[in-house]
C-alpha cells in the first residue's frame, strides 16, 4: 500500500499549508504533488514558493502562477462582482511588484501534468494531475460538468484517474464506462488556501493505492485564519481577501 498527497491552490496562505504539510507528516506521507497556483490573495507568496522548493515538492503551473511568470495582464471575469474584479487586479498587481526573481523564474519553469503509474489488480493504472483540465490550467472542471465532454476527456487522455484544483471546490466523481468511453474517476483537491466552501478550511487530497484499487479521501482541516486576516489587512493587499475569509469564518 501507497498513500501520496496531492495539494493545490494555497494563494499565498502560509499558515494554511503550515498546518497541511503537518497533517501530511502526521499521515507518515513521504511523496507530495501540488497541483499550482501558489500565488495571489495572501501575502506569503514567496515563503509559500520557497516552502515549496525547501521541500522539492513537484508542482505544477496554475494558471496564477502562470500570469505573475510571465507578467500577463489581468482579464475581468464575468463571474466577478464589480468589487471583485478591483480587488482582485490590485491583489495581482501587488504579487507582480513583491515577488523575488528567482521565485518568479522558479514559476516559469513549472510543468504542465503529471502522469502517474499505480498497479492495481494486476494491472496499471495512470493517474493525470492537471491544474485547471487537461485543456488548459484556467478551465474550471465543476463536479457537475457535462458528462460526454468528461468521457471525452478520460479516453483522449487513456487514463483511469484525472486529479485537479482549480475551482477550490473539491469532489469525487465516479464514471461508469459506456460502449464508446471506458470507466474512470474525476477528482478535485481542493484549495488548501483559499477554500470556496461555506467553511474555510485547507483542503487537499490523500491517494491510497492499494493491490485493489486507488482511494481517494478528501481532508478538510482548521488552520489559524484569523492570523491570515489580520496579515492581509496588514499588507497591500485589498481587504476584500481578509473579508473573503471572514464571511466563513467557523465560531
Amino acid at each position: 500500500m501507497k498513500n501520496i498527497a496531492i495539494i493545490s491552490d494555497i494563494h499565498g496562505n502560509l499558515p494554511a499549508l503550515e498546518v497541511v504539510l503537518e497533517d501530511i507528516k502526521q499521515r507518515k506521507i513521504e511523496q507530495i504533488y501540488c497541483l499550482g497556483d501558489l500565488v495571489d490573495f495572501a501575502p506569503w507568496h514567496n515563503e509559500v514558493i520557497e516552502l515549496i522548493k525547501e521541500l522539492e515538492i513537484p508542482c505544477l503551473m496554475g494558471n496564477h502562477d502562470e500570469r505573475i511568470a510571465f507578467d500577463h495582464e489581468v482579464t475581468p471575469l464575468p463571474k466577478h462582482n464589480p468589487e471583485e474584479r478591483v480587488a482582485r487586479v490590485n491583489g495581482i498587481n501587488y504579487t507582480k511588484q513583491s515577488i523575488k526573481p528567482e521565485n518568479k523564474a522558479f514559476l516559469k519553469n513549472l510543468p504542465e501534468r503529471f502522469l502517474l503509474n499505480f498497479t492495481t489488480s494486476g494491472k496499471e493504472t495512470k493517474v493525470l494531475l492537471v491544474h485547471g483540465s487537461t485543456r488548459s490550467n484556467d478551465e474550471y472542471i465543476y463536479e457537475n460538468h457535462n458528462l460526454t465532454d468528461v468521457q471525452s476527456m478520460l479516453a483522449q487522455e487513456k487514463v483511469d484517474i484525472i486529479i485537479m484544483g482549480h475551482t477550490h471546490k473539491p469532489y469525487v466523481r465516479h464514471i461508469e464506462a459506456t460502449t464508446a468511453s471506458p470507466a474512470g474517476t474525476l477528482v478535485n483537491s481542493g484549495s488548501v488556501g483559499r477554500s470556496r466552501e461555506d467553511a474555510s478550511l485547507a483542503t487537499y487530497l490523500v491517494l491510497q493505492s492499494t493491490e485493489e484499487k486507488i482511494i481517494p479521501q478528501i481532508i478538510k482541516l482548521k488552520y489559524p485564519i484569523n492570523e491570515v486576516i489580520s496579515a492581509i489587512e496588514k499588507s497591500p493587499i485589498p481587504n476584500f481577501y481578509a473579508e473573503f475569509l471572514k464571511k466563513d469564518l467557523m465560531v
